[in-house]
C-alpha cells in the first residue's frame, strides 16, 4: 500500500513538472512588449503568429497579454489613487485655510457690529431722559462713526431730550 502512495506521489511531482511553463526570454519579451504597445488586445490570428514567432504554446501568448493588463490596470489605478490623494491633500489645506479666513471675518464683523453699539439701545427715551445727559448724537454715526460723551455743559442732548 505504501509503495501505491509513494507511486503516484511521483507521478504527480512529474506530471507537474512537465505542465510547467517555461519562463519567457528577454528577446520574447521586447517583442511582446512592442507588439502589446501597439495593440493591448489580441486578435487570435496575431497570437499564433506571435506564438509561431516565439516559439511558445498560444496558450501562454494569451495569458501574458491578459497578466500585462492586469498589470497596466494596476499601474494605472496606484497613479490615479497618488493623484487623487494630492488632490483631496490640496482641497484640505485650501478648507483650512478658507475655515481661518471665515473665523478671522467673523471677529471682524463682531468688532465693527460692537463699535456701533450705542448707549440708546434697549432705553425708553421717554422715561428715561436723565440717563441721556451727557452723550451726544454724531451725525457721522450712521456713516460709520461711533458715539462719544458730549463735554459738560452742552446743550444739544438735552435739547433732544425736550423733542
Amino acid at each position: 500500500m505504501e509503495e501505491l502512495f509513494q507511486y503516484t506521489e511521483t507521478q504527480k511531482h512529474q506530471t507537474i513538472t512537465k505542465s510547467r511553463k517555461k519562463r519567457l526570454t528577454e528577446n520574447q519579451v521586447r517583442l511582446l512588449e512592442s507588439n502589446f504597445s501597439s495593440n493591448n488586445k489580441l486578435e487570435p490570428d496575431r497570437k499564433c503568429q506571435l506564438a509561431a514567432e516565439l516559439g511558445v504554446p498560444p496558450r501562454q501568448v494569451s495569458i501574458w497579454y491578459q497578466n500585462k493588463r492586469a498589470r497596466d490596470k494596476a499601474q494605472s489605478l496606484e497613479i490615479d489613487h497618488g493623484n487623487l490623494q494630492l488632490r483631496l491633500e490640496s482641497v484640505l489645506a485650501d478648507n483650512a485655510r478658507l475655515k481661518g479666513q471665515v473665523a478671522m471675518l467673523k471677529d471682524e464683523l463682531n468688532r465693527i457690529q460692537s463699535a456701533f453699539v450705542t448707549p440708546f439701545n434697549n432705553i425708553d427715551v421717554v422715561d428715561h431722559k436723565h440717563d441721556l445727559e451727557g452723550w451726544l448724537i454724531n451725525d457721522s454715526l450712521v456713516g460709520g462713526g461711533a458715539p462719544f460723551v458730549a463735554p459738560p455743559g452742552m446743550d444739544m442732548v438735552s435739547d433732544l431730550v425736550r423733542r
